[in-house]
Formats: C-alpha cells, structure tokens, sequence
C-alpha cells in the first residue's frame, strides 16, 4: 500500500537540521521494510492557523510503499519528535510519479524568476553596447576634424 504523509517541521530548525530529521525518519521506515517512493521539501510556508506560536513551518512529503507497520513506524517517530509541530498520513488508491501541484508551482514561479532575470541581464548588456556604440560614434566624428586640422 502507498502512503502519504505531510509534516510541518519547526521553522526555527534549519533547512539542513530538517533534511537530517527527514533522513532518520527515512532510515526507521527502511529497517522495517518500507521504501520512500517520493520525498519532496516544500520549504518555509505560512501556516493556515497559529501552531505553537509559530505563524511559519518547514513543509514535508513523504509517500511510502510499505506495509502498515512501517506507517505505525512511522508515526510513532513522528510522535516523539519534538521537532515536527504537525503531520498528516492518508493512504492513497494510487502512485503517481509527477511533482506535487504544489512543488510544481514552485518550480514554475523558479523558472518564471529565471527568465525574468536573464531578459534583465540581456536589456542591461543591449544598454551597455549601445552606450559603447554611441562613444565610438562620437569619438569616430570628433577624430575627422581633429584629422583635417593636423594635415592644414
């Protein structure tokens, strides 16, 4: 049976602590017999509601393939995690190897951000050569009459 389960880790623990805490949870379910099919880091989001005073959270997915005691594995750490403020598993009919709907709208806006910056790159280095251009045209002109007054 495939698994989904969705944590919100403490946003005051780093990116690198979370992706630690993540890979230990990782390692409990493969020593009970289950595998990871997905892993995706949705990074900082804001919160529906306040959870333990904190307004932020560092999202999780993790689908597994595995049998129900690697879920109550699972679970179970995820209990005594003090790290981890709140976490969601479902069981789900079927696997999908696609992104996230919402690791796919990252992934857009990255790439909407990308080509935002290098058509800004592209306009500033057009401006620069055309300042270049318009200095050489302006020394080509003033180098004919400085020319003419040094064959008279």
């Amino acid at each position: 049976m495939y698994y989904e389960t969705i944590f919100i880790v403490n946003p005051d623990i780093s990116q690198e602590n979370t992706e630690a805490l993540t890979d230990s949870l990782v390692e409990k379910i493969e020593k009970v017999g289950g595998r990871i099919v997905k892993r995706e880091n949705w990074g900082s989001r804001p919160l529906s509601y306040t959870i333990a005073n904190r307004k932020r959270g560092n999202y999780m997915l993790l689908v597994t393939d595995g049998s129900a005691e690697a879920i109550k594995t699972l679970e179970h750490a995820i209990s005594l995690e003090e790290r981890i403020i709140r976490s969601l598993t479902t069981k789900l009919t079927e696997l999908s190897d696609k992104p996230s709907p919402l690791l796919r709208r990252a992934q857009a806006a990255a790439k909407r951000e990308e080509a935002a910056a290098e058509e800004k790159a592209a306009a500033e280095a057009a401006a620069e050569e055309s300042t270049d251009a318009a200095v050489e045209e302006k020394v080509a002109e003033a180098a004919p009459a400085d020319g003419a007054d040094a064959s008279a």
